[in-house]
């Protein structure tokens, strides 16, 4: 099986090199691929470290990119389960199973019309690079069959996230991956600014700002980005309670 395996992430990797060798569009052609070749309704892709989700690398459509916003704003969801433990995370039905393990991000998802998801961790040995979220809009599980596809699919995304992680981008142009990378250092940044306002741990600053996002409705990146601006501070009154102005 590791050889037939090892043969199709070869397949699949060439498959999406094939016409467009461009490093940056290569997360938005395997999430493509990976979305017609199973039965699946969309498929995300997101960068992870040991904190949680850093943000959405490729997605397909809107509900695949409402499913990792809400998990990289709220910190909880199948990804986030899926890469602390470095295992599969398959939830056929979402609607049944998933609210008791993940409220908030289980009612934003069914709002969005996701009915069943399927997180695959991308990871190098201990080493934590990402997930590979598949989303349907009706309930099911995947066969044997599918989930070996599936999982194919991983391994290739995780050979595109290494590259893509040594890569320079000599040309100048910016990859998924590399804006990525600078929305979390605003997030950081953020969090950073309401510890001090607020006397909190870094943790604590970083709990807030997700709870400020999902109380507004708003991506975390756009609430952090007001919070440099100094559109949003975090205040604490007498009674050491904290809010968010």
């Amino acid at each position: 099986m590791i050889g037939v395996t090892s043969v199709r992430v070869a397949e699949i990797l060439a498959g999406v090199v094939d016409g467009s060798p461009a490093m940056s569009s290569l997360p938005e052609r395997l999430v493509r691929a990976c979305a017609q070749a199973l039965p699946v309704t969309g498929v995300g892709m997101v960068l992870m470290t040991d904190n949680g989700p850093a943000g959405t690398v490729a997605s397909t459509d809107g509900p695949a990119a409402t499913m990792e916003e809400l998990q990289y704003t709220l910190g909880e969801g199948p990804c986030v389960e899926s890469s602390r433990t470095g295992r599969p995370v398959l939830q056929p039905d979402l609607a049944t199973s998933g609210p008791a393990r993940w409220p908030g991000f289980s009612a934003g998802a069914l709002d969005a019309g996701i009915r069943a998801i399927f997180a695959l961790p991308l990871r190098v040995g201990a080493i934590r690079l990402g997930v590979l979220d598949l989303y349907r809009d009706l309930p099911g599980a995947l066969t044997d069959g599918e989930l070996t596809e599936a999982l194919s699919f991983a391994d290739a995304a995780t050979t595109i996230l290494l590259h893509l992680q040594a890569q320079d981008s000599p040309d100048g142009s910016e990859s998924g991956l590399i804006r990525v990378i600078e929305d979390r250092a605003e997030v950081h940044q953020a969090t950073g600014m309401i510890a001090v306002q607020v006397g909190v741990s870094l943790a604590q600053a970083l709990v807030l700002l997700r709870a400020r996002s999902f109380a507004a409705e708003r991506p975390i990146i756009a609430m952090a980005r007001d919070v440099l601006a100094g559109v949003v501070r975090f205040t604490s009154d007498e009674d050491g309670r904290i809010h968010g102005h």
